[in-house]
């Protein structure tokens, strides 16, 4: 079996998850790990799923991306495992009116802080900007991010919060 990795994208309509979830069922391709969410009127999803060899799966999806409404891509990754965290998980929430560089500027402060972005998800309403971000954190880190975090807030005019993730919820 193949490990997977597939995106869809292009203009949201109901249905997109199904039809293709329909397709990898019907290729017998287990899928392992996903992500899907609109982006002001347009759909993303990102998937890994244990199957058939890409170009089998590509063949599958063809259909519903002949109209040009949708792109589909498959690629074969390698199967790498579930990769333990090295550090302690937490949450940072920023929020603020929008402006140029704030994710690159808070995301750049958790790495030089020796930490990983796990996820990250931003939304605009009107003009203040929200971001959210699952950080990996080195044990005994989130003293000095905090810190930094507080001075890169500041420098662009936004509050920043940096709390532990709950182990107990997704």
């Amino acid at each position: 079996m193949n490990e997977l990795a597939i995106t869809v994208i292009g203009r949201d309509r109901p249905g997109i998850v199904a039809d293709v979830a329909e397709v990898l069922a019907r290729l017998g391709a287990n899928l392992t790990d996903s992500t899907m969410t609109r982006l002001r009127g347009h759909f993303a999803m990102t998937l890994i799923c244990v199957g058939p060899t890409s170009a089998a799966v590509e063949d599958a999806l063809g259909p519903l991306t002949a109209d040009g409404q949708l792109l589909a891509t498959v690629r074969e990754v390698r199967p790498d495992g579930e990769v333990a965290s090295a550090g302690e998980r937490y949450v940072m929430s920023v929020h603020g009116a929008d402006r140029m560089g704030i994710v690159a500027a808070m995301t750049r402060a958790v790495t030089e802080a020796g930490g990983n972005v796990t996820d990250l998800s931003t939304r605009l309403a009107g003009t203040l900007y929200v971001v959210v971000a699952e950080v990996d954190l080195p044990a005994g880190a989130s003293d000095a991010l905090t810190g930094r975090l507080a001075q890169v807030a500041a420098d662009l005019g936004v509050e920043v919060a940096l709390r532990p993730a709950d182990p107990d919820l997704l």
